[in-house]
C-alpha cells in the first residue's frame, strides 16, 4: 500500500512540476525580444506549435519512467528477500543486508536468522554431548558386567566356598547388576527424551506425603554417605497433577542433592504453599557451581561436572526432565548457588491449566 500511494504521488508530483515549469519557461521566453533567424527562437517557436504533441509525448515518457521504477523495486526487494530467505536455510553469523525500504523485513529476517543460528549451535552442541555420553555409557557398561560375570563364574567354579564369601559374592554381583541395570535405564531415558513427548495423567495428590514419604526412603543412603536431612514440609498441602511424574521430579532433585553433598551435612527439603503457589526447595551443600555453568544446568546431556563418571554423574537428562515436567504443570523451576550451596526452587501454581 505505501507503494502504490507513493507512486501515484510521484505521478501527481511529476505533471504538477512539469506543468509549473512550462508556465515558468513561457513566462520566461515572452520577456525576451526573439529575431527570427535566432534558433532558440525557432524551437520555442515549433514548441509553441505542437505544444499538445510536445506535452503529450513528454507526459508519457515521465508516466513511463515512473512507472517502470515503481515496478522494477518490488521486484528488486523481491528477488533480495528470494536470496536473503536462501541464506536462512543454512545460517551463518553474517547478518542479512536488505535495501532501506524493506527494513523492517531485514530485521525480521535477521531475527530469525538469529534464532535458527543459535537452534543451529545448540542442536549441534546437543547432539555431540549425546553421542559423547553414549560413548561414555557404553564403556561403563563394561565394568559391572565384567565383574557380574566374574563373580557369578567364581561361584559356579568354587562351590566348596565358605557361605559367608559367597554371600559376599552374591552381594557384589548383585550390586554390579543394579548398576548395570541403570546404565541400560539412561539409554532408555535418552531414546524416550528425544523420541517422544511427555503426557500428563493428572490426579489429586497429597504433596506433603510424597515428600516426607521419598525422603523416608533415602535414609539408608543417607546414612551411608553421612548425611542428615533437614525437612519443613507443610502438611496437608495437596495439589493437582501427574503423580508418577511428579515423583520424578522430586526423585532426580532428591538424588542430585545426595550426590553432590559434603560429607557431614545435612539437606534441606521444604514446601510451603503461597497465596496461588506451592514452593518447594531443595538446599544441599556442596560444590558451588560457576554461574555459566548454572545458566546450562536444565540443558540435556549438560553435566556440570563432565570428567564425573557416569556412576554418580547420569546422562545429564535427569533435570532437564524435570523442568519440562514441571513446565507442563504450569510451574517453574530455578537453581542458584553460592558459598558452597546448591539449591533447587520449584514452584507450582494452585490453580492449573496444563499445557498440551
Amino acid at each position: 500500500m505505501g507503494i502504490l500511494f507513493r507512486y501515484f504521488l510521484s505521478v501527481f508530483s511529476f505533471f504538477m512540476g512539469f506543468l509549473v515549469f512550462m508556465w515558468i519557461s513561457w513566462q520566461v521566453a515572452a520577456s525576451f525580444s526573439w529575431s527570427w533567424d535566432n534558433p532558440i527562437y525557432q524551437i520555442l517557436h515549433w514548441i509553441r506549435e505542437y505544444i499538445l504533441l510536445v506535452c503529450g509525448i513528454i507526459s508519457i515518457v515521465g508516466w513511463i519512467i515512473i512507472t517502470y521504477y515503481y515496478m522494477s523495486k518490488p521486484l528488486r526487494y523481491l528477488e533480495a528477500i528470494v536470496e536473503a530467505s536462501q541464506r536462512l536455510a543454512v545460517p551463518d553469523g553474517h547478518p542479512i543486508l536488505l535495501p532501506e525500504g524493506i527494513k523492517s523485513v531485514q530485521d525480521q529476517m535477521n531475527l530469525t536468522r538469529e534464532q535458527a543460528f543459535r537452534n543451529a549451535v545448540l542442536a549441534k552442541e546437543a547432539e555431540q554431548r549425546k553421542n559423547d555420553l553414549i560413548v561414555y555409557l557404553a564403556h561403563d557398561l563394561k565394568t559391572p558386567l565384567t565383574s557380574v560375570i566374574g563373580y557369578l563364574t567364581l561361584l559356579v567354579e568354587e562351590p566348596q566356598i565358605s557361605p559367608q564369601i559367597r554371600a559376599k559374592y552374591t552381594g557384589i554381583a548383585l550390586r554390579k547388576a543394579e548398576r548395570l541395570e541403570d546404565l541400560i535405564n539412561e539409554f532408555f531415558d535418552i531414546t524416550r527424551f528425544n523420541l517422544t513427548s511427555l503426557t500428563l495423567e493428572p490426579e489429586r495428590t497429597n504433596l506433603s506425603r510424597m515428600l516426607e514419604q521419598m525422603t523416608s526412603e533415602f535414609e539408608p543412603i543417607l546414612a551411608e554417605k553421612d548425611l542428615t536431612w533437614r525437612r519443613e514440609i507443610a502438611p496437608g498441602v495437596e495439589f493437582f497433577c501427574d503423580r508418577d511424574k511428579m515423583e520424578r521430579v522430586f526423585d532426580n532433585l532428591i538424588r542430585n542433592a545426595v550426590n553432590y553433598s559434603y560429607s557431614g551435612t545435612e539437606i534441606l527439603v521444604s514446601m510451603r504453599p503461597l497465596e496461588e503457589q506451592v514452593e518447594i526447595c531443595f538446599r544441599n551443600h556442596g560444590k558451588t557451581i560457576p554461574k555459566e555453568k548454572l545458566a546450562r544446568i536444565f540443558e540435556q546431556f549438560f553435566r556440570v561436572d563432565a570428567s564425573r563418571s557416569s556412576a554418580t554423574g547420569g546422562a545429564g537428562l535427569g533435570l532437564a526432565i524435570s523442568k519440562e515436567i514441571v513446565e507442563l504443570h504450569g510451574g517453574s523451576i530455578r537453581a542458584q548457588s553460592g558459598d558452597e550451596q546448591v539449591e533447587f526452587r520449584v514452584l507450582l501454581p494452585v490453580d492449573i491449566t496444563f499445557k498440551s
